[in-house]
């Protein structure tokens, strides 16, 4: 049982703290930043476990990117491609949904592709959330000059 960020040997109690948390192996250290960052963005747990997914399938996501204008709960900035969570998509009403929809357009407009996924799919089908969002990744990466 090792820290899947800096690979430290983790205690019985660690192990498992993380684990309930966030269903990955993080030392105390790495743990205090994942609640941290809830905490200061509102990050979805789903982001989380959406970037540790990402990162065991060997790709380099970036969790709370900010884009210029707002935090991105995940993002590939190479191949412009950024990843928002759908929390509250139940209580979407008219305003917000438009809200939404103006924010995927500007980020189209400067060249990135925003995926929103809802949440209940990353809890129910994580692995084929991350296998579905690598195949995304690489045709946007054969489809676009890599900066």
């Amino acid at each position: 049982m090792t820290c899947i960020e800096c690979k430290k040997e983790l205690s019985y109690l660690d192990h498992k703290t993380a684990m309930e948390s966030y269903g990955v192996e993080l030392c105390s250290k790495h743990k205090k930043r994942m609640d941290k960052l809830i905490r200061q963005n509102k990050t979805p747990i789903e982001a989380i476990k959406l970037y540790y997914g990402l990162k065991q399938a060997g790709v380099h996501p970036m969790l709370e990117w900010w884009d210029g204008k707002k935090s991105v709960d995940i993002a590939f900035s190479r191949v412009k491609l950024n990843i928002e969570i759908d929390t509250e998509y139940q209580m979407l009403t008219h305003d917000q949904a438009m809200n939404d929809l103006e924010e995927i357009m500007h980020s189209f407009q400067n060249g990135f592709t925003t995926l929103r996924i809802p949440n209940m799919v990353i809890k129910h089908y994580l692995k084929e959330t991350v296998n579905n969002i690598l195949g995304i990744k690489e045709g946007l990466r054969a489809n676009i000059k890599v900066i």
